[in-house]
């Protein structure tokens, strides 16, 4: 279900932080014409979770903290069937929505209890759960993880 204080179709009230993340295209809540925009205290506001693993580019496990991906696509109402994920250097990378529902792919903001800076990979970094489903060490799921993303459009 939705996270406590988030419902379907509830538009969002706008970032009063520095905007980190703006989502488009097929969604129902908004709080800007066309967009939903957070910060990071909105999206603590659907609930923050954790997830510890591996990844390919940091030593060792590593505990992550941020919103799962599933829940925020819930909160702004998406009915698309993948995602565009972009990064503040202009990479693209598109995401089949499946993951989401798959596995507990995080949008991490904090990384071992810190804020996650630019040259750790945030503001937020799409992180998969690679402890947990050894599976998904492939090409095509590295690929996903976008790092410095800031906007995400459903389609």
């Amino acid at each position: 279900g939705l996270p406590v204080g988030a419902t379907a179709g509830e538009a969002f009230a706008p970032p009063r932080g520095e905007g980190v993340l703006t989502i488009t295209g097929a969604i129902d809540s908004t709080n800007a014409p066309g967009c939903a925009n957070f910060d990071i205290a909105g999206l603590e506001h659907l609930g923050v979770s954790r997830l510890t693993t591996w990844t390919p580019w940091t030593k060792g496990e590593i505990e992550f903290e941020g919103v799962l991906a599933r829940r925020l696509m819930e909160a702004v109402g998406a009915r698309g069937t993948e995602v565009g994920a972009m990064a503040l250097n202009e990479y693209q990378q598109t995401i089949p929505i499946a993951d989401f529902a798959s596995y507990d792919v995080l949008l991490a903001f904090r990384m071992n209890g810190r804020p996650m800076r630019l040259r750790d990979k945030g503001p937020i970094w799409i992180v998969y759960p690679w402890s947990d489903h050894p599976e998904l060490d492939d090409f095509l799921t590295r690929a996903k993880s976008v790092w410095q993303l800031n906007a995400l459009h459903v389609q």
